[in-house]
């Protein structure tokens, strides 16, 4: 599935690994691995039916966006997109949803 970068600090940690430091180097691991998986899907469903992933909605203010589970508390929020070429993820961040 396509997908590109909101930022270029994402793109940058995926394409240099920069700014990894920020994040466990499971959640960094982690990433890399959810992209990869990203990137080897046909579709959306795909990503629905990996479980393990629990790619959900988000709801509330966070309507619009989705969550796919990287590590412990981090998730990989994105934002499913349509343009000619059909749909694609952009994605928007890295989020610890369990800050402690």
């Amino acid at each position: 599935m396509r997908f590109e970068f909101s930022s270029s600090k994402l793109r940058k940690l995926y394409e240099e690994e920069a700014g990894a430091k920020k994040y466990p180097q499971e959640v960094v691991e982690a990433f890399f691995d959810v992209v990869g998986v990203i990137d080897q899907a046909q579709s959306e469903q795909d990503l629905r039916n990996l479980k393990h992933l629990h790619f959900e909605k988000l709801k509330g203010k966070r309507k619009g966006q989705r969550s796919l589970v990287l590590h412990g508390g981090f998730r990989l929020v994105v934002v499913l997109d349509r343009d000619e070429q059909g749909t694609y993820l952009v994605v928007e961040g890295i989020e610890n949803y369990h800050p402690g």
